[in-house]
């Protein structure tokens, strides 16, 4: 046995001596070569060339911050609270994952979305890549259908609650809100709609919890979880009613 274990030890040295050891020549060719990436600045000879670099630096910027415009000045803060609601009204814990309700809400925000960016794209991106407008006028330009789709969505109660904090006077009218006071507005309408939305889907399921906790006490089973007997039951009635259909149906027209 020793034996056996010392010519193992034999063999795994000589295998390393020879690896580390062989000639450089021997030694055979990449099968894939590897990119040299080299980042240059240089001086930039047309004017041209500092507007595209400006132009890239604010695309840039701007990417960086998608994550939080998404978040906060669309339909995806509705969207995955009503989810997240559905979810701990079916009693299914982690089923959909996060994962698929996140990329669920994202889709359905971009279906709901599209008709805003169409205009933004139109009125301002295209007319400033085109050097059409300034960067102040496109931003101006694509402030307002966002604005348009924000103040719908959002109660006047709000806007005059983020007004009053500000001490602010009274605007004659929705153009003349600054985005610092409805954008906050925007997020407590939404998260007052969705939480509305969420006490309505809570409603038939409580009702099955209550019957089978009613039904199981008045047998005597009570080490038999309610939640365990009213799960099967719970996702009975979603399928039959074809809850999906309904949930997102319901959702979606919410924007309109």
């Amino acid at each position: 046995m020793n034996r056996i274990k010392n010519s193992t030890y034999i063999f795994v040295i000589m295998t390393v001596l020879f690896l580390f050891l062989q000639p450089q020549g021997v030694a055979a060719e990449p099968l894939i070569p590897i990119p040299n990436i080299n980042l240059n600045v240089e001086t930039a000879t047309e004017p041209q060339q500092v507007v595209d670099s400006v132009k890239l630096l604010i695309f840039l910027t701007l990417l960086s911050m998608v994550p939080a415009f998404l978040m906060m000045l669309t339909s995806f803060t509705r969207i995955i609270v009503v989810l997240s609601f559905l979810r701990t009204a079916l009693g299914t814990q982690q089923t959909p994952p996060n994962q698929v309700l996140i990329g669920l809400a994202l889709f359905l925000t971009i279906f709901i979305m599209q008709p805003v960016y169409q205009d933004i794209n139109k009125d301002a991106i295209q007319p400033y890549l085109a050097n059409q407008l300034t960067y102040e006028q496109a931003t101006d330009q694509a402030a307002k259908p966002l604005r348009d789709f924000m103040v719908r969505q959002t109660r006047e109660k709000d806007l005059g609650l983020f007004l009053n904090i500000a001490k602010m006077d009274k605007p004659q009218n929705v153009d003349q809100v600054p985005m610092s006071v409805l954008v906050p507005s925007f997020v407590i309408s939404e998260l007052k709609t969705a939480f509305q939305i969420g006490f309505v889907l809570f409603v038939p399921f409580l009702v099955i919890d209550m019957v089978v906790a009613s039904t199981l006490m008045s047998m005597g089973m009570f080490m038999l979880p309610p939640v365990m007997v009213a799960l099967p039951f719970k996702l009975l009635l979603f399928v039959m009613v074809d809850g999906w259909y309904l949930v997102i149906k319901s959702l979606v027209e919410t924007f309109r």
